[in-house]
């Protein structure tokens, strides 16, 4: 069940659960979400990871078959969990925790009726906020992600052909990643959080709302799926934002970068350039201990000291945050509001995207992703952050 080379980073996961289920008085874990599956196990089962306050994991599965090792047992049905734990001398947990942010309501209870426990709590709150800390192997598969996402990007300009589309566009970058490793899974927490692989944002589509929680919007090809790339011709004098994800790993770095046909405005160069020193002010005083807010306060206050307040995070929408972390998740924590109050610690990692939206002209701006350090921030997605004209 568990390979090799996660044995370490797994037992120092259920350690730090163990940990803070300990300080809740909680007696098991039960998890069957696919990341929380995942972040625990280093694999995708069917079934359920338990995780008691004491002692070791146990994996009750039951798809894929072929699966082997210590605590492996293959159900079909979770009424089956508390015979198999009388048959292996597990409690019944007291208080248990369930993902519930995530699982089913008809999931949740029926959990409820096989456990029948004296009190809950929720998986999902505490997964969420262990996942933000990152282990040294988590941070070794972001910076595998990081490569390979700058490498990819390097290849954009030579998928542009004129007389395209920005969904042309997008899938012949699409095919790129792909074949750069791109495991092509998007994955997002929450509701209003789909998306295939990235966003394309060409021209005017730009200042299109989306109903969708992303930094920005954009109309979509179809009203099912409004956000993103819609059709538009790359023509002179557009800016075109390409934040396509760095799923090369289980572990998503997210970058943004902005190509244009022709040369853009004078205006719009102004707001690119103020996008890229947020980001250098951010790095200069970014370290542990520093409030999330604050980041958030200096980069709008730079926005509003150049005048360009009203094209922050966009028009007709706006988004009140200009960064979030990253992880199995495209949207884990902490996140960069004026509201929040968290601050950042030592490997965290989160997306950095102060951007800008110019009527006429397009979305301009950058985003990367970055480490804190145990001084500081280290940017990990590494390559050309000017505007660079396709033709």
């Amino acid at each position: 069940m568990i390979q090799t080379e996660l044995a370490a980073d797994l037992q120092l996961k259920w350690d730090r659960m163990q940990q803070a289920m300990q300080q809740t008085r909680a007696d098991g874990c039960l998890l069957t979400v696919d990341v929380n599956i995942y972040y625990t196990t280093g694999r995708i089962y069917s079934g359920y990871f338990y995780l008691p306050a004491e002692g070791t994991p146990w994996f009750f599965v039951k798809r894929p078959n072929g699966l082997a090792g210590d605590q492996v047992i293959y159900i079909r049905k979770p009424e089956q969990l508390p015979e198999l734990f009388a048959e292996n001398g597990l409690k019944m947990p007291r208080k248990l925790l369930l993902e519930g942010d995530e699982v089913t309501y008809n999931e949740y209870t029926r959990l409820l009726n096989v456990f029948q426990p004296e009190e809950t709590g929720n998986a999902t709150a505490l997964l969420r906020r262990m996942r933000c800390i990152k282990t040294p192997w988590e941070v070794t598969q972001f910076r595998i992600s990081a490569k390979k996402h700058a490498e990819t990007y390097a290849q954009i300009p030579s998928c542009f052909r004129p007389g395209m589309t920005d969904v042309e566009f997008q899938s012949e970058i699409e095919k790129v990643m792909r074949r750069n490793g791109s495991i092509g899974l998007f994955r997002a927490f929450g509701a209003n959080m789909d998306i295939y692989m990235g966003s394309i944002l060409a021209g005017d589509n730009a200042e299109c709302p989306s109903p969708f929680d992303f930094a920005l919007g954009g109309e979509g090809v179809n009203p099912s799926c409004p956000i993103g790339a819609n059709g538009t011709l790359l023509k002179d004098g557009t800016a075109i934002m390409v934040d396509m994800a760095g799923n090369y790993t289980a572990y998503i770095t997210d970058m943004t970068r902005v190509f244009s046909i022709g040369k853009l405005s004078g205006f719009a160069c102004k707001a690119h350039q103020t996008s890229l020193v947020i980001q250098q002010e951010i790095q200069e005083i970014a370290k542990p201990g520093t409030p999330c807010a604050e980041l958030y306060n200096l980069a709008a206050g730079i926005a509003q000291k150049e005048g360009l307040s009203d094209y922050f995070m966009g028009t007709k929408q706006q988004a009140k945050f200009v960064g979030h972390g990253i992880g199995i998740q495209i949207n884990e924590l902490p996140v960069l509001t004026p509201r929040s109050k968290e601050t950042l610690q030592p490997n965290m990692v989160f997306a950095l995207e102060p951007k800008f939206v110019i009527p006429g002209i397009g979305a301009v701006g950058i985003e990367n992703s970055f480490l804190v350090t145990e001084t500081g921030i280290e940017k990990l997605t590494l390559c050309e952050e000017n505007i660079v004209q396709l033709y």
